[in-house]
């Protein structure tokens, strides 16, 4: 193996230039040369590579976001499309290829693999919805973000006794609005995961203003059925049976941003550095992620056909702590 490339695809996750610059500084530290490709699958048929040389990747680890870009591409699910791939990886004679990012990236990487070209992943989503990792870059800088949110509108919400709801990203899975809602002592918390009516959230929110609350905070994921429009209506529209109603905050796309946080910054450096000791080994069609502590690879074909649980027990234990 003489050359690599390395891309990031799908939504940007802080800690993914940390990997980026591991998988580069690694490469070149074991005589091989490294490629970026820009703008994710789309930068690949189109055959957009740059050259990265230790310099290149010289003071991103602490930037949020992705050095090399990061774009949706429908055509790269046709077939054709990853015919155009493979075909640009061969003309810039690339022997293997890293893949940073989440679920629909390793669909991607293993796409590639099953036509036979070395692929490895590397999990990095903020949802942490990837199967083969237990915790994936950019989630606890994501997590910090929402917690400042909440900590900053109970103020708020304290002093003029209000019902705040905020919004969470997360997709469908209700990680993030979980581990939000029980590190921001929240009263209430919505997920996919778990069907929720309004007439409960209610009942809570009056248990919590008789047990001397002076104001309320739910967390909901973006995915959840009962979504914060819906949510925010029924409270509207039954305001005064009910006695209150809830303002609404989404948070939104700010949770992407920012500086990775030191955990992440470390998770994509050891990530991005095994894996690309495993490529130069001559293993592929697996994604690294950390599994007991250790970064350990999980074959593509088991992590993009399982779906990571999110533990329910924490959802008793956030009802309970909401007391």
């Amino acid at each position: 193996m003489k050359r690599i490339a390395v891309l990031t695809s799908g939504g940007d996750a802080p800690g993914m230039n940390a990997a980026i610059r591991a998988v580069v500084r690694t490469g070149l530290a074991n005589g091989l040369e490294v490629f970026g490709i820009k703008h994710g699958f789309a930068g690949l048929i189109s055959g957009d590579f740059i050259s990265l040389g230790a310099r290149d990747v010289g003071g991103i680890i602490q930037r949020g976001g992705t050095m090399l870009g990061s774009a949706r591409c429908p055509e790269f699910k046709t077939e054709e499309g990853q015919l155009k791939a493979l075909s640009q990886l061969h003309k810039q004679e690339v022997d293997g290829l890293v893949v940073i990012g989440g679920d629909g990236s390793q669909t991607g990487a293993h796409a590639l693999s099953k036509k036979g070209f070395p692929v490895v992943g590397v999990a990095s989503t903020i949802d942490n919805d990837l199967y083969g990792s237990e915790i994936t870059i950019g989630v606890n800088t994501a997590l910090n973000i929402a917690l400042e949110a909440i900590d900053r509108l109970k103020v708020t919400a304290s002093s003029h006794h209000r019902a705040f709801l905020v919004e969470v990203m997360g997709r469908s899975c209700g990680y993030l609005a979980l581990m939000a809602a029980i590190a921001g002592g929240a009263e209430a918390v919505v997920i996919p995961e778990d069907e929720s009516d309004p007439e409960d959230i209610a009942a809570d929110l009056r248990a919590a203003y008789e047990n001397g609350k002076g104001h309320a905070i739910i967390v909901v994921a973006e995915g959840a059925k009962l979504n914060a429009e819906g949510m925010a209506d029924y409270f509207h529209i039954h305001q005064e049976r009910l006695g209150f109603e809830l303002r609404v905050t989404k948070l939104g796309h700010v949770q992407r941003g920012g500086a990775p946080v030191s955990s992440d910054r470390l998770l994509g450096t050891f990530l991005g550095s095994a894996v690309t000791e495993l490529l130069i080994r001559g293993e592929h069609g697996m994604m690294m992620g950390l599994l007991n502590g250790k970064c350990t690879a999980t074959p593509l074909k088991e992590v993009v056909a399982n779906i990571k649980p999110l533990d329910l027990s924490l959802l008793e234990l956030a009802k309970v702590l909401a007391k």
